[in-house]
């Protein structure tokens, strides 16, 4: 593909410009590499690459220069904003949006001012939060509302104020097949601001088929780290599923979308911070499984309760090869055989790489 037109200045593609055979081996070798320094021998498989232009989600830097108002991302090892006029990672919507944004809001920012702004694609629009110095006024609602009319903005926050609503941002989950080849009709999920939702539709789907077959015919999973329901949703067609996460707002999401799901088996919910208190090896044995997608830094405290247990599987999804390498060591040392490791690329010519793994109990 041709390179864009801000590679080597931007900071977010920088592996852009490698073959991809080459770039392909480079991301396997980062999960390989990682096992191998915690002293955990495991099969790596090739990895499932997303297509470009499908990402949903990103943070956009936004300052004021005296020619005009540049949004975009930091230049790599800078905090200069690369304004952007190309980018071969985000939707066709997400990208548009930039241009949009750009217009209707330089007269809205003085020189010099700077702000982030949250965007997600949403299946009712792109929910937006501002990380922004200035307090929300009525004034600056009307103009914010007048200015940004018309862009599909489903939602707009300024920190936790709500500049306006037009529709409820919400998404879809568990629209993975069945065993026996049919399609369920999706879980639609009310999304709070600034709720984590993996990067890409593509992305997602590839973690949520390889969960349900780690788990298999499990007959009570436990979700941990559930966020708004990315597994649990997806789980609840065949098994009942008890979902733990610490964002009170993600919790209620989910459990609101569980309670108005058809066709789903029960789904109870627990908000608990897993870090200070991780689920202990007798709550952990009421589960046939379990299913953890930590943050980057992983699940230490988790998963050293996971080793001591008698759960029969687990399902492990990470953003981090290093910080899942670590956990996976302790797993493998408490008694656990890893499976396939399969990275899957969400996280386009960078050096990031997400991946999902199942152990099971010897």
């Amino acid at each position: 593909m041709t390179l864009c037109q801000h590679f080597g200045s931007c900071g977010g593609c920088s592996l852009q410009d490698m073959p991809p055979a080459d770039y392909a081996a480079a991301k396997r070798a980062a999960v390989q590499n990682a096992l191998m320094n915690a002293g955990v021998n495991a099969e790596v498989l090739a990895p499932i690459i997303v297509p470009p232009k499908t990402r949903r989600r990103a943070v956009f830097k936004i300052k004021s220069l005296p020619e005009g108002l540049h949004i975009g991302f930091h230049a790599a090892r800078s905090h200069t904003i690369i304004d952007m006029h190309q980018c071969e990672v985000l939707t066709p919507g997400l990208f548009a949006l930039v241009g949009h944004l750009r217009a209707r809001l330089e007269p809205v920012f003085g020189v010099g001012e700077t702000a982030e702004l949250h965007v997600t694609q949403t299946d009712s629009g792109f929910d937006c939060a501002f990380r922004w110095p200035r307090n929300l006024t009525p004034a600056l609602t009307a103009e914010l509302s007048t200015r940004l009319k018309g862009l599909g903005i489903a939602r707009l926050m300024l920190g936790r104020d709500r500049v306006f609503e037009t529709a409820i941002p919400t998404v879809t989950f568990s629209l993975v097949a069945l065993p026996d080849g049919n399609a369920p009709a999706g879980v639609p999920v009310a999304l709070p601001p600034l709720a984590f939702l993996q990067s890409t539709r593509e992305g997602e789907t590839a973690l949520q088929e390889r969960v349900l077959k780690t788990v298999g015919k499990a007959k009570s999973v436990a979700d941990l780290f559930a966020g708004c329901g990315t597994f649990a949703l997806a789980l609840a067609r065949k098994t009942k599923v008890h979902a733990v996460e610490q964002d009170a707002l993600a919790l209620a999401a989910l459990a609101a979308a569980a309670k108005a799901g058809s066709g789903l088996k029960p789904v109870t919910t627990e908000g608990r911070d897993l870090f200070k208190l991780p689920l202990t090896p007798l709550e952990l044995n009421r589960h046939d499984a379990v299913v953890l997608d930590p943050p980057r830094a992983g699940a230490q405290a988790q998963v050293r309760a996971l080793a001591k247990s008698r759960v029969p599987t687990i399902a492990y999804v990470s953003c981090d090869a290093a910080s899942f390498a670590r956990d996976a060591a302790i797993l493998t040392q408490g008694g656990y055989a890893i499976g396939p490791v399969t990275p899957i690329d969400q996280f386009l010519w960078s050096s990031h790489i997400e991946l999902v793994a199942g152990f099971k109990r010897g």
